[in-house]
């Protein structure tokens, strides 16, 4: 696999190079909430603006239906990118039509510009693999190198994270060298004894990974909600809290051939409505009233899980413990993630949510030893399957 030094190596200077970054970020109106993945895009981008390459960036904002949709254009990012980088970056108005290529072709060297949405074009993310070539080819003809740097869309079969590495000559940036690298650690001899905290709405969205990861580590510590339906495996009512009922045999399941490894919480903070204003009360988990909702693990299981966190070697971390966007149910994550933050263990974060519940709680970053720009990415790669957009670089 060809990496971003060897690009460099073989010079850039006055080259294009299309560079497939990660800039979905949280949006209130048009102001960015959390800007974390335009930061961890920066080295690759500075690095080829430094030895003189034309940066060529495409990425994606939110889920368009393969169509322009206003709110989802490119236009704040590229705004903070500009303030990040230091210089203007210039924002094509399309993905690949005439302000595209003009917009390319009036890059000087050493400058930056910024496809708009490519999800505004349905190729992107079409089943079909004629569809999504014709739209590679169209990148290809904007560039005379690509380098592979959104780890959160590897997993993806899409035409600018896959089908367009066939076209040009193709790089792995450093961002996707360093999350691929991290997760060899996790899935090779990761330091014992080995925990995994997830958190999360669905236990089926986890299944596939906690039945890849139940072998593997020695303790999974549930909370989210996901936890209800555990706790509904285990015969508790858990009032209107969110439940698959089609899961419970599956977690009656995993509880039983995995014994004492699988913790679930003791306690849980309930309340009326989903509201930061609810009457809320913290109760023990047999005790979830009817009518009432559980939104956040209670103290009682934040130190238990904290003592099981202390003395792991290794810890990662997926899914917030409760509705951390909301004040009255955030503690059971602060609590849990200032854990890993204090244990010596080897600590990664899975992205999404929990990269963004570690921002906005003021956690510190380097309190954890890697923080992933890729929630998704990184849980299919610990389920054991191939992420198409590494796979192609020939990893």
């Amino acid at each position: 696999m060809k990496t971003l030094d060897d690009l460099i190596a073989e010079g850039v200077a006055g080259r294009r190079v299309l560079v497939r970054a990660d800039l979905n970020v949280p949006l209130d109106g048009e102001t960015i909430t959390d800007d974390g993945r335009i930061r961890a895009a920066l080295p690759t981008l500075q690095a080829l603006t430094g030895a003189g390459a034309k940066v060529v960036v495409a990425a994606h904002l939110g889920r368009p239906k393969g169509a322009p949709e206003p709110r989802y254009s490119l236009a704040p990012v590229a705004r903070r990118l500009g303030e990040l980088l230091g210089a203007d970056v210039a924002l094509a108005t399309d993905v690949v039509g005439e302000s595209a290529r003009a917009t390319v072709a009036g890059l000087a060297d050493g400058g930056v510009a910024l496809l708009e949405n490519v999800r505004f074009e349905a190729r992107e993310t079409s089943k079909d693999e004629a569809e999504r070539s014709a739209l590679a080819d169209e990148y290809a003809a904007l560039a005379d190198a690509f380098v592979s740097d959104g780890f959160g869309v590897v997993h993806r079969k899409q035409a600018s994270v896959y089908d367009v590495a066939a076209k040009l000559p193709a790089y792995a940036g450093g961002l996707v060298l360093a999350e691929v690298d991290v997760l060899k650690q996790l899935t090779g001899e990761p330091a014992r004894p080995y925990v995994v905290v997830l958190g999360g709405s669905k236990v089926s969205d986890k299944l596939a990974v906690i039945e890849s990861l139940l072998p593997k580590v020695d303790a999974i510590l549930v909370g989210g909600g996901m936890c209800f339906t555990f706790l509904a495996a285990e015969g508790l009512g858990v009032g209107d809290s969110l439940l698959e009922a089609e899961m419970i045999d599956t977690c009656k399941r995993l509880l039983a051939d995995n014994p004492g490894k699988v913790l679930l919480p003791a306690d849980v903070v309930i309340a009326d409505e989903f509201s930061a204003d609810a009457s809320t009360h913290t109760v023990l988990a047999a005790n979830i009233r009817e009518g009432w909702k559980g939104l956040d693990i209670g103290p009682i299981t934040v130190e238990r899980y904290s003592e099981v966190i202390a003395g792991a070697g290794t810890v990662f971390w997926n899914g917030p413990m409760g509705v951390f966007e909301l004040a009255p149910f955030a503690e059971g994550t602060r609590g849990v993630a200032q854990a890993i933050v204090d244990s010596p263990a080897y600590s990664v974060v899975g992205g999404g949510d929990s990269a963004a519940a570690v921002r906005q709680l003021g956690l510190p970053e380097d309190g954890f030893s890697h923080i992933s720009t890729g929630g998704g990415a990184s849980l299919e790669y610990l389920e054991g399957k191939q992420l198409p957009g590494v796979a192609v670089l020939g990893a």
